[in-house]
């Protein structure tokens, strides 16, 4: 394939619309992006997604008069469709649509089934700590760190100020703490308060 050299007239004509500058140019660069995409992409709707993208942001700079040297076109245009190529690879990444069945079928070795269970005994603890609590005391914990709701918000559903709302968390926080070890020091179902006889 024969590189092309770009002059200023060109980028002149290419600015102001010129059919057949502008059939030259998404022919030429066309043939480019193909080359150095087939190798990276998987099917030809990514191949074309890419290209579409990069020739909308090349008319875009060169609209904004981004492009001033006509003879850096070709490495801008290059860099452009990589800068594209990135930010697919990226959104790709993050997305990888599998068939269901397949899916249950690969074991899923992020689950810890004894911290999942872990994490439900804790939770139920903190349920009935929380039950076991003065209303106030309940619902200030409640707002502040289960429902993670701004400080503002909870100040003005409390009816206090900022600094008396650290006032009422902190005793919240110590009735919490009080309740947690009452009932951690509970004797279990079927023990007796002393020694487990």
């Amino acid at each position: 394939m024969q590189f092309e050299a770009f002059d200023q007239s060109y980028l002149d004509r290419l600015r102001a619309g010129d059919p057949r500058t502008q059939a030259h140019f998404f022919a030429y660069f066309s043939r480019l992006m193909q080359l150095k995409l087939r190798a990276r992409l998987r099917t030809i709707q990514e191949i074309e997604d890419v290209k579409q993208e990069t020739f909308a942001r090349v008319f875009t700079a060169l609209q904004n008069g981004k492009i001033r040297q006509p003879d850096r076109l070709g490495p801008f245009v290059n860099s452009m469709c990589t800068n594209v190529l990135r930010e697919q690879y990226r959104s790709n990444s993050k997305v990888t649509p599998i068939d269901d069945e397949v899916a249950n079928e690969i074991p899923d070795r992020s689950v810890n089934v004894e911290g999942v269970v872990a994490a439900r005994q804790m939770e139920d603890k903190i349920r009935e700590i929380l039950d076991e609590m003065p209303e106030r005391d309940r619902r200030i914990l409640r707002a502040v760190f289960l429902e993670e709701r701004d400080k503002d918000d909870v100040c003005r559903e409390f009816g206090v100020q900022r600094d008396y709302l650290r006032v009422l968390v902190h005793r919240a926080k110590l009735a919490f703490k009080s309740e947690y070890i009452k009932i951690i020091n509970r004797p279990a179902p079927g023990q007796s308060a002393v020694g487990g006889l």
